[in-house]
């Protein structure tokens, strides 16, 4: 986007209008993206001011000649891995009889008191977490699988085996529920 070249531009040469412009324009993005991967409300905001003030540190070394929303949304992916291990959070699989409750609401304030939503947010959160991440990065931050087997250090064939085996955990979840 030429938008995201001239905030570049301007975010490298200091320009605090710039960095606000950024944080504007990419926070609801990432904040949905965290949400997916981490499932706590508190933990993505974390996770996204946690992107946005090592952002603002890297003013004056900041060099980036790729897409800043690819960017962006690596930071936060790598965020959340840190704080996951940080937390040692024990994540369920749909194996597991242990009801989870989710406190999804998305940054865009969306409803999300229907029935539907909850069962797909809980579905999701009972994911294990690689095939969260490919569901979450494929469908909301619309990265390409060989994008996504970059990011995650696998084969594409590996990212096409979780996203795959991920849907059908959510499509029988769902069919059980609906």
């Amino acid at each position: 986007m030429i938008e995201d070249e001239l905030l570049k531009w301007k975010f490298k040469a200091g320009d605090k209008d710039a960095l606000q412009r950024i944080y504007e324009k990419y926070r609801n993005y990432l904040l949905t993206l965290a949400m997916a991967c981490v499932n706590d409300a508190g933990l993505a905001e974390d996770v996204v001011q946690d992107v946005f003030v090592a952002f603002a540190r890297s003013t004056g070394k900041f060099k980036l000649r790729g897409s800043l929303k690819s960017y962006l949304a690596t930071c936060a992916l790598n965020r959340c891995r840190d704080r996951i291990r940080a937390n040692n959070r024990r994540l369920l699989s749909l194996d597991d009889d242990t009801p989870m409750q989710s406190d999804f609401c998305p940054p865009d304030r969306r409803m999300i008191s229907d029935e539907l939503s909850r069962q797909v947010a809980d579905a999701m959160a009972r994911l294990p977490y690689e095939q969260r991440e490919v569901i979450a990065l494929h469908l909301n931050a619309a990265m390409k699988l060989k994008q996504i087997a970059e990011l995650q250090n696998v084969s594409v064939s590996t990212v096409k085996g979780r996203y795959r085996y991920g849907l059908q955990k959510l499509r029988s979840a769902l069919n059980g529920r609906l």
